[in-house]
């Protein structure tokens, strides 16, 4: 389906950019995480009130969607938290092998059969993963936190794809996200208290990156991702992921004027094989 092909790159694209953004931002992890969800929920509040999209839920529903939510939370706390630490380039890398787990969660959760393929894909990842994190050692131990962070961010998101494509089955794209977001966001809204992050103080400049990652790769990245999930698999999502390692780097290159050493680039071709590897179909 061409228009599906589109869309997907669409949103790839503007996935791309939040590591960037991010990396602008000056302010906590878990503040930036926060603004994020806060904005994409107010902004889908008024069209989801309109249409009533709580009508017919029942308390099944409602579970999965607060996992999902909390998943996603969690997602961007450990993952913003990354980029605080170690590069956009290892960070995307390492937070994009989520085909991986999504692979093993299918298999342990929904009962599908996992091949040689995904167990050949899952040796070749984590070798690029720690090849990875090899490089950094020698840059700092903040880096390889940084790398651990990203690996944890992409477990959640993981669990994150999986909850989304058991619920978009029977559900349209509104009544999934706005429920996902407002709950992400009400998460990382108490994380922020509890841990005591200032919501206030910031440049103008901030707000306004703030805004842009609620927007381009929230609204439209993310979004775009939660339509695909009623018409491909979450593995075959998640595998167009990988496009983001490439966007971000490229962007952080000439924006952030980041480099790239040559572990990083050996791991995340070996990450790469073995995410193509494992979701290739067996003959």
């Amino acid at each position: 389906m061409p228009s599906l092909i589109i869309l997907l790159f669409v949103g790839i694209m503007a996935i791309s950019t939040a590591s960037i953004l991010i990396k602008l931002c000056d302010a906590p992890a878990l503040i930036i995480a926060t603004y994020r969800m806060a904005i994409s929920s107010l902004i889908l509040l008024p069209w989801a009130s309109y249409r009533k999209i709580w009508k017919g839920w029942e308390r099944r529903d409602i579970a999965w969607l607060t996992l999902s939510g909390l998943l996603l939370g969690l997602h961007f706390t450990l993952w913003i938290a990354s980029l605080k630490y170690t590069s956009v380039a290892s960070s995307v890398v390492l937070v994009t092998t989520n085909p991986i787990f999504v692979g093993i969660g299918g298999w342990f959760f929904l009962k599908e059969r996992i091949g040689l393929n995904l167990i050949l894909g899952i040796v070749f990842s984590l070798l690029g993963s720690g090849l990875i994190g090899y490089g950094d050692v020698a840059l700092s131990r903040e880096a390889l936190m940084g790398d651990g962070l990203a690996l944890s961010g992409a477990l959640a998101a993981s669990g994150y794809f999986l909850v989304g494509r058991k619920m978009r089955r029977n559900q349209d794209l509104l009544s999934y996200i706005f429920p996902v977001y407002a709950t992400a966001g009400l998460v990382l809204i108490f994380l922020s208290l509890l841990f005591q992050k200032p919501f206030f103080g910031y440049s103008s400049s901030t707000y306004l990156l703030f805004f842009l990652l609620a927007i381009v790769p929230q609204l439209i990245g993310h979004t775009t991702l939660n339509w695909a999930l009623k018409y491909l698999p979450a593995s075959m999502v998640a595998i167009t992921i990988l496009g983001e390692p490439v966007g971000s780097t490229i962007l952080a290159y000439f924006i952030l004027g980041e480099g790239l050493t040559f572990w990083k680039i050996i791991g995340g071709i070996l990450i790469f094989t073995g995410i193509l590897i494992a979701l290739k179909r067996e003959v």
